[in-house]
């Protein structure tokens, strides 16, 4: 295979349509904190960076294990994995993501010397869980503790992070806004575990839709394109600011999703990813303009 065969397999390797995921709380959490102090544009662009490669180390590190462990295999309904087929070997994986864990590392100095200590901890416990997700002696993603990973690291963490980095604190107004993007990411990770139940529990990955059932499952998901209305709502409230109650404009987005997800199954939910980041960049946009304008 030449090298641009190969590059081509590490960026599908980076599953582009879901880098939503770590992307929209970035610039939420950067919306937010214009409000209160001035925006380092270097800083937010390093950010952004950080934020990306985090996940995408994550998402290597995921193919590799997930081979090593055979959850990537024949039977697999999802998007086709470049370690599993055999166009990126597992030592070459590997290799990759030490450098981007690496050069991940190099970015996230210059953010934590333009902030303070509290980012290089967030920084480090990142890069840990990344790893500590499908790697390591206890899996996260094996033991149905995905979702709580998830809801933390791509919600919570990265806007109050991003928020702390240029304020140097965090207050309701950024936790409020740390909910859909946290609700949104789990859903994503949820359309893949719905998807992959029965090849999952095969192989003893036991996921969150593993141990309560698809029909639980599904209703969680609903449960949490519910609740990211809810946020913006009070937003609105404690701020004064009603252009935060234009997301109501995307419920027919997430009318779909909720249909589709309930009427279809196997590789008809690969479609739902993209449908669910659509959803996501839908709700970045209007938070950022409504903290904008």
């Amino acid at each position: 295979m030449n090298a641009l065969s190969k590059i081509k397999a590490f960026l599908i390797a980076t599953r582009p349509k879901t880098l939503a995921a770590s992307t929209v709380p970035v610039l939420i959490g950067t919306a937010a904190a214009s409000k209160y102090s001035y925006i380092d544009i270097k800083i937010f662009v390093l950010i952004l960076i950080c934020a990306a490669f985090m996940q995408i180390l994550s998402n290597y590190l995921n193919e590799l294990y997930d081979f090593k462990r055979g959850a990537d295999n024949i039977d697999r309904i999802g998007p086709k994995r470049m370690v599993a087929s055999g166009i990126i070997s597992p030592n070459e994986m590997s290799l990759v993501s030490i450098f981007l864990t690496i050069i991940t590392f190099t970015i996230g100095l210059e953010i934590v010397e333009y902030s303070d200590i509290y980012i290089l901890i967030v920084g480090i416990l990142s890069l840990f869980f990344a790893f500590a997700y499908t790697g390591g002696p206890y899996p996260l993603a094996y033991k149905g503790l995905g979702e709580i990973f998830v809801f933390i690291f791509f919600g919570l963490v990265a806007v109050n992070g991003t928020f702390y980095i240029f304020t140097k604190e965090v207050n309701l107004i950024s936790l409020m806004s740390s909910l859909p993007p946290a609700f949104h990411s789990v859903n994503l990770l949820a359309i893949n575990n719905i998807r992959d139940i029965d090849t999952d529990s095969k192989v003893g990955k036991i996921t969150l839709a593993v141990k309560i059932g698809r029909k639980n499952a599904l209703m969680l998901f609903k449960v949490l394109v519910f609740l990211s209305y809810i946020p913006p709502i009070v937003l609105s409230y404690i701020t004064n600011n009603f252009l935060f109650l234009l997301v109501f404009i995307s419920l027919p987005i997430a009318a779909k999703l909720i249909i589709d997800i309930t009427r279809k199954s196997g590789k008809e939910l690969n479609l739902l990813i993209a449908l669910n980041s659509i959803l996501m960049l839908f709700f970045c946009l209007v938070f950022c303009l409504s903290f904008i304008l």
